[in-house]
């Protein structure tokens, strides 16, 4: 594993950017001003282990500008591989960064996806939170791929951000498959930040994001991911047997 000139990673075949919290929301103002669109995506252990049976995923996370290491076993990996990594940048505390420096700066936020009303609940936190929020377009994810009102409403709402809560790894998918028609400097993929948002799913306690357990408590709160969290220690054991031939 080495690192690239981008000041990455490679975990497993995907490269992660290696920023803290505070570079990462630089690097995205930057983007902004730069007005050209690009694709933003957070990655955990789990959507590094789906990368490994979806090529078209793992074309798209290394074709984005920026993969940050959003999980405590991304975090763990960068390590064991001998490039750490600053700081987790968890995709739902960035978003919330990012809306909090949208608000002092005037950038327009265009919300996709999620449950109906649920952007709507997350939006209404966001503008009491962060007096000044630009909003210019709300929609939620029930939509056809082929759909291009959708696209035809983000492009006529010029938005700086575009927040994308469709799910891994169709939030990606999409966002990648209609960059260039999109015309948005920053899009990203949230997941289920704005159900958090609206208050429809709870996130882990503080002390448990800190010891790396927020995995742990999305189990206990929903059983049924039990087998998508197979994930992690297949996770823990490849990365240790790269980092062990790579010695």
């Amino acid at each position: 594993m080495q690192k690239n000139e981008r000041n990455s990673v490679n975990v497993l075949g995907v490269n992660v950017d290696r920023l803290s919290m505070p570079e990462a929301l630089e690097t995205l103002e930057s983007f902004i001003r730069q007005k050209s669109p690009r694709i933003i995506a957070t990655a955990n252990a789990e959507m590094i282990m789906m990368a490994q049976n979806d090529t078209e995923l793992l074309g798209v996370l290394n074709a984005a500008s920026l993969v940050l290491p959003d999980g405590a076993g991304v975090v763990w990996a960068a390590g064991k591989l001998g490039f750490p990594v600053p700081e987790r940048v968890a995709g739902f505390d960035l978003t919330q960064r990012m809306l909090q420096r949208s608000a002092q700066c005037g950038y327009r936020i265009y919300w996709l996806g999620a449950s109906p009303g649920v952007a709507e609940a997350a939006n209404a936190r966001a503008s009491s939170e962060f007096p000044g929020l630009v909003t210019v377009g709300i929609r939620d994810g029930y939509f056809l791929p082929e759909d291009s009102s959708v696209i035809d409403s983000i492009r006529e709402a010029k938005p700086d951000i575009l927040l994308c809560a469709l799910g891994v790894p169709k939030q990606e998918k999409w966002l990648f498959r209609n960059l260039e028609k999109l015309n948005v400097a920053v899009t990203i993929g949230v997941g289920g930040t704005f159900d958090v948002m609206a208050g429809k799913v709870t996130r882990a306690p503080v002390w448990m994001q800190q010891a790396g357990l927020e995995w742990l408590y999305r189990l206990l709160c929903q059983p049924t991911r039990f087998v998508r969290m197979l994930a992690l220690p297949r996770f823990v054991l490849r990365v240790l047997a790269v980092a062990w031939t790579t010695r």
